[in-house]
């Protein structure tokens, strides 16, 4: 259910409380795809890119405040992150800040090119509640808004259910070594977000 959250985009004040919720998604939502040096290896791929906040592409969605196992993130007057995610137009396809060989920030061509779905993160107490299926919506409308026809991400374990329950297919499957020499499991997927031919919902004229 997703009646009791509202959404708004993220800004920089933000950040910290961002970061509170990645990493509690990260060392609890992967238990049981991943081993713990491998939960450990993620965090070398995974985290927040502030680019995204500052391109204002990266969605929030707010819960009203109810103390939960993290406690309270200061946003909106003490409401809570229940999740957060976004879309890119630039070629960067995953990785925060830290993960600076994965950075591209070249813009894409929304003629040819498939817009970024990006770091996707739902708060352990809200997992399974339609968080994620609500920014995925909202990441999906604004991209087909600004013209692109097709999205890609790259799914962890974890996030490959939810992907696939939103219409992305596998095109390719990959791993990142961490420091610890852990191999992570990713799974670079991809979505039409119109029909083939079609550009009325991408963008283009009707």
């Amino acid at each position: 259910m997703t009646a009791s959250f509202t959404h708004r985009l993220a800004t920089a004040d933000d950040l910290p409380a961002l970061r509170r919720v990645m990493d509690r998604a990260i060392t609890e939502l992967q238990k049981g795809f991943l081993d713990p040096d491998q939960i450990a290896a993620s965090r070398a791929v995974m985290g927040l890119d502030t680019q995204l906040v500052a391109d204002s592409t990266y969605f929030i969605v707010v819960a009203p405040g109810a103390e939960g196992s993290g406690g309270l993130d200061d946003v909106d007057g003490g409401a809570r992150i229940a999740g957060c995610g976004g879309w890119s137009r630039r070629a960067t396809l995953y990785g925060g800040d830290h993960s600076t060989d994965l950075r591209d920030p070249a813009l894409l061509d929304p003629a040819t090119d498939a817009a970024r779905i990006r770091a996707m993160y739902t708060d352990p107490d809200f997992a399974r509640r339609g968080v994620g299926r609500l920014v995925m919506d909202l990441c999906e409308g604004a991209a087909r808004a600004a013209g692109f026809a097709r999205a890609e991400l790259m799914a962890t374990l974890a996030g490959e259910p939810l992907y696939r329950a939103c219409g992305y297919t596998p095109i390719e499957r990959v791993a990142a070594t961490g420091p610890n020499g852990a191999a992570v499991p990713l799974i670079r997927m991809g979505k039409a977000l119109c029909e083939p031919g079609d550009r009325r919902g991408a963008g283009g004229q009707p």
